[in-house]
Parts: structure tokens; sequence; C-alpha cells
């Protein structure tokens, strides 16, 4: 028997169109935010396209080392030093910060100190960059007499992200159904072998994207950088890590001196000639360029795996 007289239904049906309204409204105002961010940035991004143009389509603006002259200035010893920096990072950071991670989320007991280190390395993700740099500074070149090296600038740039993949890591694991592990119990597996061969398996979609944003985000820092010295004008190429003879490996470029395209540009835009501007909105372009594949990337790839998969 329906006890509802017709005022309460409209009043019901007033209060689901209110409702709605307000939905579509927040709708609205987040869109017009989000449209004001990308016209922003992609305003900002095709002015340092036409600034920096003429460079971008030189051949030898990636193949010269940096000069005084802004029309034989090039990039190349800092995309080397920006390779082999993130080569470091990501060797010292991606997989402490996977192991770390699956450890916390399948290993560890859930007690206070586990609670702690939880809320410690998401509060690290936060953290400015710059104080990463004051603490490698201290450490890695003071204490630990690395000096002002492509070792230091990598681990630096680790310890920067490895809060950032520990988080994204356990958040991929966390999204497995539990009854994928339950499953896997059921028919008599160890607790590595359900690691491994199930969790690790269905997340790694999640973990390699988070690793991606990592390095990209790296790949654009600065302050750390420059608070550990690294060099605004470097006219060398540090050694190869490949060589012709056994073992075949040389670790000298460790301890070399680098640079990185963010500290180039900024020495470049330090300049007062146009010339040399026009060169940092090249740079610029490039670093933006590389983030942008990095991202768009890890997307893609996360897309992929997470389609593959058949739960």
């Amino acid at each position: 028997m329906n006890n509802q007289s017709p005022e309460n239904l409209q009043e019901v049906r007033a209060m689901i169109q209110r409702h709605k309204l307000n939905d579509y409204i927040f709708s609205i105002i987040g869109l017009l935010c989000l449209m004001v961010g990308l016209i922003t940035l992609l305003t900002l991004f095709i002015d340092l396209i036409l600034q920096g143009y003429p460079k971008l389509l030189s051949l030898s603006f990636y193949t010269d080392f940096p000069s005084r002259r802004a029309s034989s200035a090039g990039l190349l010893s800092a995309l080397v030093g920006s390779s082999l920096v993130m080569l470091v990072t990501f060797l010292s950071a991606v997989p402490m910060g996977v192991m770390a991670a699956i450890y916390l989320e399948e290993y560890a007991p859930k007690n206070w100190f586990s609670d702690l280190i939880e809320i410690n390395v998401s509060n690290l993700a936060a953290v400015p960059s710059i104080i990463y740099g004051l603490l490698a500074l201290g450490l890695f070149v003071y204490i630990l007499d690395l000096g002002q090296s492509i070792v230091t600038a990598g681990l630096t740039l680790g310890l920067l992200i490895l809060p950032v993949v520990i988080v994204a890591t356990r958040e991929s694991i966390r999204s497995i159904p539990i009854a994928i592990r339950e499953a896997a119990y059921a028919v008599g597996a160890t607790k590595w072998q359900v690691v491994y061969d199930h969790v690790i398996k269905y997340s790694f979609g999640g973990i390699l994207t988070g690793v991606i944003i990592g390095m990209a985000r790296a790949i654009g820092e600065t302050a750390p950088i420059i608070t550990i010295g690294a060099l605004t004008f470097i006219a060398f190429l540090p050694p190869s890590p490949v060589t012709t003879s056994a073992p075949f490996l040389n670790f000298e470029w460790l301890s070399s001196g680098f640079t990185v395209l963010p500290i180039q540009m900024f020495s470049w835009l330090s300049r007062p000639s146009e010339a040399f501007h026009v060169n940092a909105a090249a740079a610029g372009v490039i670093i933006i360029l590389v983030t942008l594949i990095m991202n768009g990337f890890a997307i893609r790839m996360r897309y992929k795996m997470r389609k593959n998969i058949k739960w």
C-alpha cells in the first residue's frame, strides 16, 4: 500500500531536480577550471615554440656543446648529462620503491610502526624538492664525499621520487581484488607465488605508470640539482659507460661533473642577450615534450595492460 501523498512525491521530485541541477553546475565549473589550466599551458607552450623554433629545427643545436656565442651553443652535454642522471635515478629509486611498497602492502604487520612508516612516506611525497637538495648536499657531498657528480645528482633525484614510486605502487597493489589472492591460496600457492605471479602481474600497469610519472617529475627538477652544485657551463662529456674491452663497463662517469637540461636552460635565461633566450625557449620546449611523451606513454601502457587483464 502506498502511503505517500502527492505533496510528498512532488517534494521528492523537486529535491531530485535540485540535486541534478547542482551536479550540472558543478560539472560546468569543473570543466571551466580544467579549460583555464589547459589553455594557459597551451598558450605558454605555443609561445615557447614560436620563440625557439629556429633552434628546434637545427641539428647542430642537439650535437654541439654550450658556447659563449648563442649562435653556436648547443645542448649536447645537457642531453647526455640528463640521460646519465636519469639512469642513476631509475636504478636507485625504482627497485627500492617497488620492493618497499610490496613489503608494506603484503608482508608488513599492521601495527603502529607500519602506520608510522605509511604516514611518513605519504608526507615525504609532498616535501619541497629544495629540501632534498639540502639533504643531499650534507649527506652525499660532505659526509659521503661523493662530490658534485652524476651519482650525487642521481641519488638526490632518486630520494625525491622514491615516495612517489612507493605510493603509486601501493595504490596499484590495493586495486587488485582480494578474490585473486584467495583463489591462488585455494590451489596451494605460497605467499611469494601469489605476490609474484598474480599481484605484481596484475598491478604492473599501475606500477609502471607511477614510475614513469616520477621519472618525468625528476627530469624537470632544478632546485635540488642547483643545490648540490651542478655546472652551468660544461663543454665536455663524461666518460662512456660502455668500453670496447672487458668487462665492457666503465664507472668513471659516475664521478664526473655534469649539467642537465633545466640547468642549461637556467644558464641561458640568465644571459642578457636575446639570442640566448631563444636557446632557452627551445630547451624549454624539449623538456615539456619529453615530459608529455613520458606521461602519454605511461597512460598508454596502463590502458593497454588493463585492457588485457581478464578478471
